[in-house]
């Protein structure tokens, strides 16, 4: 070879203020105070590691040394200072890395060559980087030279860490917080050395390398020269995942056709196929999960733009979200969310994965989301149905409020099937079930998830949402379903809430709270029932969100909301001694008395 390689990442750094990649704002703010002779003595650049802090900071350094300085305040590259920094000999840019020489002596040295003033140029500028490894007599002894150093003299500080940072160097700094280097900018860039280097490279494939990168772009470039070194000049997607053992976008997508139509038997062989690739199960359930937000945040064009990717797979995802409906999304991701939460902690792993993919089957299970409920009176259907109209066809006739509840369709069967966990539809968004606050005067509180406040007589558990205003149009097929609000009895809630208790047999303490409690109507869409102790509150409100889906399914009104009360007839029962029953005994019973007194028994 004629000369030594140089990795990407040294051979492409900036070295002006507009090669920068992705911190323009920041680069003006620096530009347009040289321009202005604006100079603070002290700066922190802080933020993640790979987004440009070190070498602003050299630039930085370089373009207030420049002896001729560009209009837009960008160094020259010619001239003498510039010419020395670049070429590594300048004694006007001192750099320290305080990761190795994070002593007080280091310290003290640095702050001896503070005072020597420049030979060449106006400043003399101290580069620190990882300043937050500086031990705390090393930021003692650093103090007073950066509250009060020579004219001449300006510091700029890096570090990935600022919290670590004292508060007395922090009020002595202008602080610049780096931000990440979003996927398109670390793209673009990627484009601009393939082009420089005579590589051919697919759009997909620089993608996966910037999502790999997580927003560094020192990383980003890391990955590029791996990529390249096996690709022969010709990067592909196939060659990219394959490399990088990133989880191809196909797997997901395939198992987002076996959760359309509930095949399990198809989810599980899927995931037996990336398991026989070497892919960690933890790193597929959260690649999944991390696929249902991007399908999530796809399925409304409001959201559209917080896929970071390119056009082309941000549109197939676009295309497949209009597949599911949004409902869909909040349950899976919270299945999967519980997955990674127990997998660590479970010894059967590969169960616990295979148990989230059979409940991701169930959500759909199989009915198109296109299927409309029953029409029933006053009744605004789901996203994809409409209100009734006074021009609706015979045989669609609202049938009389005063009959039973429709049956529900089998996507609401489903529904009522999901994990008790799973996050509130999206008629319930503003209040968790989970966690209620139910009073009772003179109660006292109780070890439990349910917090006790004596400063009210009850709480209205999982409230809805307000209805939508009047006139509203209906939802697209690819948005949030539209509230339900049709009429319904008493009869029919009671109907409801008795039918539940018989579909669910194995929840024990629930349905002894609900058999003990008849609800009693408050208003239109409120309904009240009184339980006998704290045990039975925290039964009926952790599964309040399945509980509340099944009643408003049933009915047909997503306003339903229940108000659960505690009786005043709750009181603890306290432990007593051996002592106390028999003195109780003894109260109630003359002839157990004189039974202890003819026997001469004693009671201790």
């Amino acid at each position: 070879m004629s000369e030594n390689y140089i990795v990407s990442a040294r051979k492409y750094r900036p070295s002006t203020f507009a090669t920068v990649v992705g911190q323009k704002a920041l680069t003006h703010t620096l530009k347009t105070a040289i321009k202005n002779e604006q100079l603070a003595h002290a700066y922190l650049f802080c933020g993640p590691r790979g987004v440009g802090k070190t070498t602003c900071a050299r630039i930085f350094a370089k373009a207030i040394n420049c002896e001729h300085l560009t209009p837009d305040g960008e160094p020259c590259n010619e001239c003498e200072s510039c010419k020395a920094f670049n070429e590594q000999r300048s004694y006007n840019i001192l750099e320290l890395d305080a990761a190795s020489n994070n002593s007080v002596d280091e310290i003290r040295n640095l702050t001896d060559q503070v005072r020597v003033p420049p030979q060449v140029g106006r400043y003399r500028v101290f580069i620190i980087d990882e300043v937050h490894m500086l031990s705390q007599a090393a930021f003692n002894a650093f103090l007073k030279t950066l509250e009060e150093p020579p004219e001449y003299a300006i510091f700029i500080l890096a570090t990935t860490e600022k919290q670590k940072i004292i508060p007395t160097i922090l009020s002595r700094c202008q602080i610049y917080d780096f931000a990440r280097i979003t996927v398109p900018d670390i793209v673009e860039q990627l484009q601009y050395i393939c082009q420089d280097k005579g590589v051919t490279a697919e759009p997909a494939a620089l993608n996966v390398i910037a999502q790999k990168a997580d927003g560094a772009m020192r990383d980003a470039l890391s990955i590029y020269d791996q990529v390249l070194a096996s690709s022969d000049g010709n990067i592909t997607y196939q060659s990219t995942i394959e490399n990088l053992n990133v989880l191809d976008y196909d797997y997901y997508f395939r198992l987002d056709q076996t959760f359309l139509v509930g095949d399990v038997p198809q989810a599980l062989l899927i995931y037996k196929e990336i398991r026989d690739k070497g892919f960690d199960s933890l790193f597929f359930i959260n690649g999944l999960a991390q696929h249902l937000r991007d399908l999530m945040v796809a399925s409304t064009p409001l959201t559209v733009g917080l896929l970071e990717m390119n056009n082309d797979i941000a549109q197939q995802h676009v295309k497949q979200a209009a597949a599911f409906n949004p409902r869909f999304f909040y349950m899976a991701m919270d299945l999967c969310n519980t997955c990674d939460l127990q997998y660590r902690e479970t010894s059967n792993k590969q169960f616990v994965v295979e148990l989230t993919l059979i409940k991701l089957c169930q959500v759909m299970g199989g009915t198109p989301v296109q299927q409309p409920a029953p029409p029933t009176v006053k009744r605004v259907e789901s996203s994809q149905g409409k209100a009734p109209t006074s021009n609706a066809p015979a045989q669609q006739q609202a049938q009389p409020a005063a009959q039973p509840a429709p049956q529900p369709t089998p996507s609401q069967q489903v529904l009522r099937q999901a994990t008790q966990q799973a996050p509130r539809s999206v008629s319930q968004p503003s209040v968790a079930p989970a966690q209620p606050s139910v009073a009772r005067t003179g109660a006292t509180s109780q070890p439990g998830p349910s917090r006790m406040s004596v400063s009210a007589p009850r709480i209205l558990i999982n409230k809805p949402s307000p209805t939508p205003a009047a006139g509203a149009a209906p939802a697209a097929p690819s948005q949030a379903a539209t509230v339900r609000t049709g009429s319904f009895s008493p009869e029919q809630f009671v109907a409801a809430w008795n039918q539940y208790i018989e579909q669910n047999p194995g929840e024990i303490i629930l349905l002894s709270a609900m058999r003990n409690s008849v609800p009693q109507k408050i208003d239109d869409n409120t309904y009240q029932i009184e339980v006998e102790n704290n045990a039975q509150v925290e039964a009926i409100s952790s599964n309040m969100t399945k509980l509340m889906q099944f009643l408003r399914d049933a009915v047909g009104n997503d306003m339903v909301a229940l108000d659960i009360k505690l009786s005043e007839r709750d009181v603890t029962a306290m432990a007593k001694t051996d002592r106390e029953i028999i003195e109780d005994m003894r109260n109630r019973n003359p002839q157990f008395a004189q039974i202890i007194k003819d026997f001469k028994l004693s009671m201790y």
